[in-house]
C-alpha cells in the first residue's frame, strides 16, 4: 500500500519510517526541508521525498494522487504564539488536499483531551482532530500522554531535572497524574492502526499500564539512575514562574515551556485500554520503558530526538538560505592547521560539543550557554543525538547542522544563540590542513560592538579549539 507520511523528519517520523517500509509500505515522505531530511541509506531505493508546507497550499499539490492511507504526525506547538492558528489552518489545507486523493485512511496522533478545562495546546490538538474528521476519508485519531524514549522531549525534561537537581523546589502541577507510554508501543500502535477497519472513525486513548503523577515518576526515574532525590512541592509558583524553572534548569526553549506548564494542569489519564485489545497489544510499564531507553543511549542508538526538531530553537530555519555563507559585510576569524591523521581529525570534528565539549575553554562555552539563557536563548543544554554522527538538521548545543560530509571532510553549524547577528562555524579539510572558519553578520551597530567586545576571547578559544582537534 502507498502511505503519505507527514512529519517524516519529527522525533516520531522517523521511527515510524523503518516500520512501515519493513512492512511492505511504499512510502511517501511529507517534509517541509529536503535538505535536512536525512533517511538511512538502507531506505533511500524505497521510499518519495516530497517537500510540502501545510501552510502553503500550492506546495500541497505535490501530494501523489494514488496513496491509499497517511499519517498527520503535525504539530507545531511554541513554534509561535499563534501556533493553534497554524494548527488549524494546517488541518484544514491537509484535509482538502487528501480528499481529492484516493486516500482510505488518516491516522493522527494527538493528545489526551478528557477533562472539560483543557489547555491552549492540548485543547489546539482537539481543534486539529475536528477538522480532519471533516474529510472524506476514514480517520483514526491515537490520542497519547506523555511519550517516554530516548531522545523524547519527556524523557530529555526528566533528565535534566533528576540528574542535575539533587533538592527540588517544585510548583504543584507535580502532583498532577498522568499515563505514560514507551515510544515503542507508540510505533507499533501507529503502524498496526493504518488500514485496520476495527479502528475507523474513532478516537482512543493510548497509554502505559501505570498511572503516576509527575513527581511519582521523576523519584522513580532517580531510582534508576541510583540518585538520591528530594522534591518538595510549593503552591505559591504561578504558571510563569513555573515556565521559567522549567526553562532554566531543562533544554527546553522558554515557549515550549509555558506550553508544556500549561498542559502539565491537566490530568492525562486514558479512558479505556480498547485500542490494545483490538490491536493486541501489551504496552510496557513505565520503568521498562526508561530502563529501554538509557539501553539506547547507552549503545548509541538513539534514532530521533525532540531537540532536531526546529520547537526546540526560535529560528524556523530553512537550511537553503544559510547554507552558502554570505562573504560580504561580514567579520570572519579563520584558522588553519595542519594534521597528522585525518580519520582521527574528523571523527574529532563529528564528536564535537554534547558531552565531549569544545575540547578547550569548555567553561567558557558553558559560561556563553548561561548567558544565552539568561537571555531567552537556547543555551547549551541540547547537547546531541548522537555520540558520534551529525546529520543535516541536527542540534548541537546552540547550534544547528547546515551541512555535514565526512568524506568531503566539510561540518557547517549555523547560531542558534541569542545574537545581534548571525553567525556560522565551518570545519573543512583541505589537503593535509583543517581550515576553521568562524562568520559573523551583524545586525547594525549593536552588532559591530558585541563583535569586538568578544574578539579576544575568540582568540584564545579558537586557536586552543583547532589546535586539540588536529593533534594527534
Amino acid at each position: 500500500m502507498k502511505i503519505l507520511l507527514t512529519g517524516a523528519s519529527g522525533y516520531i517520523g522517523k521511527r515510524l519510517l523503518p516500520i512501515l517500509v519493513e512492512n511492505g509500505h511504499e512510502v511517501i515522505c511529507c517534509v517541509r526541508d529536503i535538505k535536512r531530511f536525512t533517511p538511512p541509506e538502507s531506505l533511500k531505493s524505497k521510499i518519495e521525498i516530497i517537500q510540502i508546507d501545510l501552510l502553503d497550499k500550492v506546495t500541497l499539490e505535490r501530494i501523489p494522487q494514488d496513496i491509499d492511507g497517511a499519517f498527520y504526525l503535525v504539530h507545531s506547538m511554541s513554534s509561535s504564539s499563534d501556533y493553534h492558528q497554524q494548527e488549524q489552518q494546517s488541518a484544514e489545507n491537509f484535509r482538502i488536499a487528501i480528499s481529492n486523493t484516493n486516500v482510505q485512511h488518516v491516522v493522527y496522533l494527538s493528545g489526551i483531551v478528557n477533562e472539560s478545562a483543557l489547555s491552549k495546546h492540548l485543547a489546539s490538538r482537539k481543534n486539529v482532530e475536528t477538522e480532519l474528521s471533516k474529510g472524506a476519508y476514514n480517520l483514526t485519531t491515537l490520542r497519547a500522554g506523555i511519550i517516554i524514549g530516548s531522545g523524547s522531549a519527556s524523557f530529555e525534561i526528566m533528565r535534566d531535572l533528576v540528574e542535575k537537581l539533587p533538592i527540588m523546589i517544585t510548583p504543584k502541577w507535580l502532583n498532577t497524574r498522568c499515563q505514560p507510554i514507551a515510544i515503542s508501543d507508540v510505533i507499533k500502535i501507529l503502524s498496526k492502526t493504518i488500514f485496520n477497519s476495527s479502528t475507523f472513525n474513532q478516537n482512543f486513548d493510548i497509554g502505559g499500564p501505570d498511572i503516576l503523577s509527575y513527581k511519582d515518576m521523576l523519584l522513580k526515574f532517580a531510582d534508576i539512575r541510583n540518585l538520591k532525590r528530594h522534591i518538595f512541592i510549593v503552591p505559591v509558583m504561578t504558571p510563569k514562574l513555573s515556565s521559567y524553572w522549567l526553562y532554566f534548569v531543562t533544554s527546553i526553549s522558554y515557549k515550549l515551556a509555558i506550553a508544556l506548564v500549561s498542559s502539565m494542569k491537566v490530568e492525562v489519564i486514558c479512558r479505556n485500554d480498547d485500542i490494545n485489545k483490538i490491536l493486541e497489544i501489551e504496552p510496557m510499564s513505565y520503568q521498562s520503558s526508561l530502563e529501554k531507553a538509557f539501553s539506547k543511549i547507552e549503545n548509541n542508538e538513539v534514532v530521533s530526538s525532540w531537540k532536531d526538531a526546529f520547537i526546540s530553537s526560535s529560528f524556523n530555519l530553512d537550511v537553503s538560505e544559510f547554507i552558502q555563507v554570505p562573504i560580504y559585510g561580514c567579520f570572519k576569524d579563520i584558522r588553519e592547521e595542519v594534521f597528522a591523521d585525518r580519520d582521527a581529525c574528523i571523527n574529532k570534528i563529528w564528536s564535537i560539543g554534547g558531552e565531549n565539549g569544545w575540547y578547550y575553554a569548555n567553561r567558557l562555552w558553558q559560561f556563553r550557554g548561561f548567558l544565552d539563557k539568561m537571555a531567552g536563548g537556547v543555551g547549551l543544554r541540547r547537547g546531541r543525538t548522537s555520540a558520534n554522527s551529525l546529520n543535516v538538521g541536527d542540534a548541537l548545543d546552540f547550534w544547528r547542522v547546515l551541512y555535514a560530509n565526512k568524506i568531503e571532510g566539510r561540518l557547517l553549524l549555523f547560531a542558534e544563540m541569542k545574537l545581534p547577528g548571525e553567525a556560522w562555524l565551518e570545519f573543512r579539510i583541505v589537503e593535509n590542513k583543517l581550515i576553521q572558519t568562524a562568520t559573523f553578520r551583524p545586525w547594525g551597530l549593536i552588532g559591530r560592538l558585541y563583535w569586538y567586545s568578544v574578539l579576544p576571547l575568540h582568540g584564545f578559544i579558537f586557536k586552543g579549539m583547532i589546535r586539540k582537534i588536529t593533534k594527534k
